[in-house]
């Protein structure tokens, strides 16, 4: 069915807007942690749980939700997993402690993935041909702008009137994009000549499941340092209060450079792409470790830890080489992926925190993980130069 030029790109604007409001709840809650820390009267650390419990979700949702939602109209799955991420967001904000916080924040994450998986998809069908990939980068566009404008937003609303708002703005996006989607999106239905085990059976392959696991090792270098990063600055810095959305919109800008400079260096090499972005992470870690306690330049730390952030490009490219009939579920899980290193990266650096070894562990915790992220690349480099068995030609009939 023919579908206007339009049209598309109303319904790509309104499914950016659920990436933005996911944008804005995934980092935001890492920026206020001791904030609702103060509030709930419990240590950062424990406070890091709710960053955790939010990352477990997507891990489990976006696997499951996407193979239990494969036979659902896409728009209505949509307006479904943003829905439900809506009312997450607010059973967040009217919680009385952590428990309810943590579990709220455990809900929130499930639709995570599988709204992004399947947005990318439906924005890749409505596209006029040959724009696929750019409809994708529009959708994924929504958790760029998050982390330059609406995470700092959030942060100075969270500060300035508490940190329950920051949950009522993300309750309010996910609404938006709920009516943007019902107003705006045609009814394009999900291919039901194939069972959905069909995608797990095409999981198969190691090399998708070693491609996650170098995002989910390796991008936890982001996470252990950004989930304690107000805390740091407040605490070890004294930094004003003022400076902690600037800091979070610097990360935001490195990010949207480094976006570009990941889809320059995954032309060039997926391999060798990933390779650099993650030892540019474990410098970057180590950077902010060394400069702990002068807050500008652990700005500029994180703002070049930001730059290197791109993981997510070469890897998703090499996914699509790999997962063969599997690219709803593997687009799913490489944001679950992610989401397994932000529960990993704040549990190992609460943990050094927790154990007394200062503000600066977080950042020699991120370098770790980078470097084992690069492990895990190593055994994907050698998986990949591995030959293909050969399938003998069948002998031919006699008569």
């Amino acid at each position: 069915m023919a579908r206007s030029d339009r049209q598309a790109s109303l319904t790509i604007l309104s499914l950016a807007i659920g990436a933005f409001g996911i944008g804005v709840t995934e980092y935001a809650t890492m920026g206020l942690l001791p904030f609702f820390a103060q509030d709930l009267q419990v240590s950062e650390p424990q406070a890091g749980h709710a960053v955790s419990a939010y990352a477990l979700g997507v891990v489990i949702g976006a696997p499951v939700l996407s193979i239990l939602g494969a036979r659902l109209e896409r728009k209505r799955l949509l307006m479904l997993l943003i829905g439900f991420f809506g009312l997450a967001n607010l059973l967040g904000a009217l919680a009385p402690n952590l428990e309810l916080l943590v579990a709220a924040r455990f809900a929130a994450g499930l639709p995570h993935g599988a709204y992004l998986g399947v947005a990318m998809l439906f924005a890749a069908e409505l596209a006029p041909r040959g724009r696929a990939a750019a409809a994708v980068a529009q959708v994924l566009m929504g958790l760029t702008i998050a982390n330059v404008v609406g995470v700092p937003l959030a942060g100075a609303v969270g500060q300035g009137f508490g940190w329950r708002w920051s949950f009522v703005i993300v309750t309010g996006l996910a609404a938006a994009c709920v009516l943007a989607i019902a107003r705006t999106a045609p009814a394009v239905h999900a291919d039901l000549s194939r069972s959905p085990l069909s995608e797990l059976r095409a999981l198969a392959n190691p090399a998708v499941w070693l491609t996650l696991g170098i995002g989910a090792v390796g991008s936890g270098a982001i996470f252990a340092v950004y989930a304690y990063l107000s805390a740091a600055m407040l605490d070890a810095a004294q930094a004003p209060s003022w400076s902690i959305p600037l800091v979070l919109s610097l990360y935001g800008v490195g990010a949207t450079a480094g976006s570009f400079l990941a889809g320059r260096l995954t032309a060039w090499s997926q391999f060798g792409a990933s390779a650099l972005l993650l030892a540019g992470l474990a410098g970057s870690a180590l950077l902010y470790a060394a400069v702990m306690g002068n807050w500008p330049l652990m700005a500029l730390a994180v703002m070049v830890m930001g730059l290197m952030s791109g993981l997510v490009i070469p890897l998703q490219m090499r996914l699509m080489e790999v997962a063969g009939e599997a690219q709803t579920l593997a687009a799913a899980l490489n944001h679950a992926a992610f989401n397994a290193a932000n529960a990993m990266g704040p549990l190992a650096a609460g943990a050094a925190l927790s154990a007394g070894y200062g503000w600066a562990s977080s950042g020699i915790v991120g370098a770790a993980l980078a470097l084992g992220g690069m492990g895990v690349l190593g055994l994907a480099c050698l998986q990949a130069r591995q030959p293909r068995p050969i399938v003998p030609l069948a002998p031919p009939a006699t008569l």
